[in-house]
């Protein structure tokens, strides 16, 4: 397929953040973008405002008319849907049995990253955050990069980057439903293969092999980073370069001398091979953002950036949107809202938090995500929360699931060491919060929780105006 080739493309599932992503590189590239999402959102709200026409019903009316029609029309336009779009949606239906080029997003993104020098960043977590500060250090250097990102990056405003005189293209390899083996990268990036998506790979070690076939698909005399101690067969790779990286160790990258310094922000010393870059300052706060600018600078600095790139890059880094975002901290009152929905996420921004808040009360308010993923990992999801002062649990965001039978928030509720505990209802969740003494809150998921920031960040600002006045 050539890319050059295509003028019309419709994107069923647009509003998701990788979808959208690829939908503004074509409305970009001067293409005609349709698609179509269940609800509308501040993303979507954007799309449309740059020009894109997106309907929120899944009736074939909806779709702008020369989408339409089937036999030559077909010929003129790309589909590009997700997994997470179910069969019987009517818009896929209509576009299925039409005679349309249908692709999922993660062929499309293979397509326009194979083109060019791929950095690839896989793993279960830290994808997102590993490959936005590894863009946002090669947009320090000339001629910069390119970027499809899974979030939102606030240095941008935006989760596309585009440098057109650059060949490079930063990608997150996402290994739910294998995606990440459309992708041929120069240098991948592999943050962490803790057991996820099982419903998926239906076993551990099959998903362990997923990842080692990603990573036998990097091109040779290329490069895979990965952390200290993953368990990734790269032996088979002699024509390959293998670094590590990590915070302890005998890493190639290893990040020492941690302290945190002003605003909370971390410094820290850099170990390369080629020689310690001292006295690095980085823009977002937590010990797992440094383990994630280790593995940013190792990309960066094999693809042209310089120290001094490195250090205006992870100064100057503004993070990304529901990723550690510190929503509010002012005296008496904290909210931060993360994106953590696997166990191991969630224990390192809890640990983050303590580390820059101690001896203060944290109220972790957490939204599971998934039937099967609470039903494999309840016992790992009770234990990292045990580590919060107090919880309020709500119940499970399906996103692309039926319910399970037998499966609820109570699997993880009823594990969870905790005397301060309560489950509630998305919805009931202000008021709730308005009756309970808090001090630092955490909203916590990948589900609609982020609907619920505002609502929140009111709650708390009224309480604390109160407790002023009060005294």
């Amino acid at each position: 397929m050539k890319i050059d080739n295509i003028n019309m493309v419709y994107f069923i599932g647009v509003g998701g953040i990788g979808m959208s992503a690829i939908a503004r590189f074509f409305n970009v590239s001067g293409k005609r973008v349709a698609g179509y999402d269940l609800t509308p959102t501040a993303l979507t709200g954007k799309l449309e405002a740059e020009g894109m026409e997106i309907t929120y019903s899944d009736d074939e009316s909806a779709i702008p008319g020369d989408f339409t029609g089937g036999g030559e029309a077909a010929g003129k336009v790309l589909v590009v849907y997700t997994p997470a779009i179910p069969k019987n949606n009517r818009i896929f239906q209509y576009f299925s049995t039409s005679g349309y080029t249908m692709v999922k997003r993660s062929e499309l993104l293979g397509i326009i990253a194979n083109d060019g020098r791929c950095i690839a960043v896989a793993g279960t977590h830290g994808k997102t955050s590993v490959c936005t500060i590894t863009a946002h250090l090669l947009m320090q250097t000339a001629p910069g990069c390119n970027a499809f990102l899974g979030g939102i990056a606030r240095n941008y405003d935006n989760n596309l980057l585009i440098s057109k005189g650059s060949d490079l293209f930063v990608v997150e390899a996402d290994e739910y439903d294998r995606s990440f083996l459309q992708l041929y990268p120069h240098i991948a990036i592999v943050t962490s293969m803790d057991p996820d998506h099982l419903d998926i790979y239906g076993s551990y070690e099959e998903m362990i092999r997923g990842f080692n076939a990603f990573a036998g698909q990097v091109k040779e005399r290329g490069m895979i980073i990965c952390r200290e101690g993953v368990p990734l067969d790269t032996g088979a790779r002699k024509d390959v370069r293998v670094l590590t990286y990590g915070l302890a160790g005998d890493a190639d990258f290893l990040a020492r001398n941690i302290r945190i310094g002003s605003g909370g922000l971390p410094v820290f010393d850099v170990v390369t091979p080629e020689g310690e870059i001292r006295d690095l300052n980085l823009g977002v706060p937590g010990r797992f953002n440094v383990e994630n600018a280790v593995a940013a600078i190792a990309a960066a600095l094999n693809c042209g950036a310089n120290k001094e790139n490195i250090r205006a890059g992870l100064k100057s880094f503004r993070g990304i949107n529901r990723r550690f975002d510190v929503r509010i901290n002012i005296p008496g009152t904290v909210l931060i809202d993360d994106y953590a929905h696997h166990p191991q996420e969630l224990k390192a921004c809890i640990s983050a938090v303590r580390e820059i808040f101690p001896e203060r009360k944290i109220t972790g308010i957490f939204q599971p995500h998934l039937y099967t993923r609470t039903r494999d990992f309840s016992g790992q999801f009770a234990e990292s929360l045990g580590a919060l002062d107090e919880l309020v649990l709500l119940d499970i965001y399906p996103a692309r699931e039926e319910p399970l039978e037998g499966v609820t928030s109570e699997l993880i509720f009823n594990k969870v060491k905790l005397e301060n505990k309560i489950m509630c209802r998305r919805e009931q969740l202000p008021e709730i919060l308005g009756g309970m003494e808090t001090d630092v809150v955490l909203t916590l998921g990948a589900g609609n929780i982020d609907a619920m920031v505002e609502p929140v960040s009111k709650v708390l600002f009224n309480k604390n105006r109160s407790n002023h006045e009060e005294t």
